[in-house]
């Protein structure tokens, strides 16, 4: 189940005349206005997408991937194919422009959809283990999969390179960096990667950089922007990175049974002067 959280109610109207659940009125510890509750899936959603400025895909536990009409949550196609939960999804364009979506799978499996038709369009099935995590690096025309293994493919689904990782918890986010770069976490630490692709199409990918700060498990990576990526383990540890220097800008840790207003930020001061390294406590 999906609800539509939106900050106003212009559309009002074309969600009276949708099938989906409509919500009501009352909704005193909402502080979000719900417009609709988007119905079709059998078990935890874990993952929400936008296709176009028309359309989503939704995806999680039941192996399900459903596209929704965003303005009036209808459902307009569910593929099928999977026989495991899916364990992450992302939008891939093809040449031609067409956006389809590429998703993995518990069942060791990667599949690329067509979202218009619902066909799939491609399998790549009988992997070594299951894919954690995707990312399509749009300026090199390849995409990376996360797992025990990190994987660079072709746009034509193509197994490029391929390195072997050293974690027991594998790779388990992924997020693109400057300069052909990829940031991977593994447990602990993020390895920076660089992306290489030869006048003669050959691809390599080479480990370049480790970043070893945090103390538990890396659950997210996120780029904030050219200069900039964040990073957030389990324990509540939030760090943002200089993406082309992979150097820790600012550091919190969020100690969830504290009140919020005693959180601070740890600035990572550089200068020159030795004397002045380390960490230095500000404001919140």
């Amino acid at each position: 189940m999906l609800r539509w959280i939106l900050g106003g109610r212009e559309n009002q109207s074309s969600v009276e005349k949708s099938p989906v659940l409509c919500i009501g009125e009352d909704q005193p510890k909402n502080w979000f206005t719900e417009l609709q509750v988007l119905k079709g899936h059998f078990d935890i959603v874990r993952f929400l997408v936008q296709i176009d400025d028309f359309r989503c895909a939704s995806a999680g536990d039941d192996g399900l991937i459903l596209v929704w009409n965003i303005e009036t949550g209808e459902r307009l196609q569910e593929l099928r194919g999977h026989s495991q939960q899916i364990t992450a999804i992302t939008t891939f364009t093809c040449n031609n422009g067409v956006t389809l979506l590429i998703t993995a799978s518990s069942d060791r499996s990667l599949s690329l959809w067509d979202p218009d038709t619902g066909n799939r369009v491609q399998t790549i099935s009988d992997l070594q283990s299951s894919v954690k995590c995707l990312l399509v690096l749009e300026r090199l025309c390849v995409w990376v999969s996360g797992g025990e293994e990190l994987c660079v493919w072709s746009k034509d689904f193509q197994l490029q390179c391929h390195r072997q990782n050293h974690s027991d918890t594998g790779i388990t986010a992924l997020t693109e960096l400057p300069k052909n770069c990829i940031a991977a976490a593994m447990d602990k630490e993020i390895v920076i990667c660089r992306v290489t692709v030869s006048p003669d199409s050959s691809v390599s990918l080479d480990e370049i950089h480790c970043l070893s700060n945090h103390q538990d498990q890396i659950r997210a990576l996120i780029s904030v922007n050219d200069e900039l990526f964040a990073s957030g383990s389990h324990a509540g540890e939030l760090i943002l990175w200089d993406a082309t220097e992979w150097t820790m800008l600012a550091y919190q840790h969020i100690l969830w049974e504290e009140p919020q207003a005693s959180s601070q930020w740890s600035i990572c001061v550089q200068c020159s002067d030795q004397s002045c390294g380390g960490l230095q406590e500000g404001g919140t």
